[in-house]
């Protein structure tokens, strides 16, 4: 695994932290995607949203309308989610974004809890 992916999910988690610090719970998903990539933005990471992400399906690329909603400099997927609890759903569709776009790693943050660390999971493939 890539020695920056670690500093890159640090940093990733320390811009969330603000921005659930700054805001609080209670707001939509996108609320929190558009400040979190502000956040980013500031801190001058490399990131991109909303990125279309195509399925393989026996040797044809299909368009199915799945969408990442940050990857961090091409390395780190980043999933929010703003629910009263995380599910073991939410960890499959981001394992499965993973193994899709073939990265390592990701993040899936649940922005609505009152202290963010209890909302941040980490995902290895």
């Amino acid at each position: 695994m890539n020695p920056h992916v670690n500093e890159l999910t640090y940093e990733t988690i320390g811009a969330a932290i603000e921005v659930q610090r700054t805001l609080g719970p209670g707001l939509l998903e996108s609320s929190y995607r558009e400040c979190l990539c502000r956040e980013l933005s500031l801190r001058g990471i490399n990131f991109r949203r909303e990125c279309g992400l195509p399925l393989q399906y026996k040797g044809v690329q299909l368009d199915c309308g799945y969408r990442i909603d940050i990857l961090v400099d091409e390395l780190v997927v980043v999933e929010i989610k703003c629910v009263r609890d995380l599910a073991p759903i939410h960890d499959a569709q981001l394992l499965t974004y993973l193994r899709l776009g073939g990265w390592k790693v990701g993040l899936l943050i649940n922005f609505n809890v009152v202290v963010l660390k209890d909302g941040i999971h980490r995902r290895i493939l």
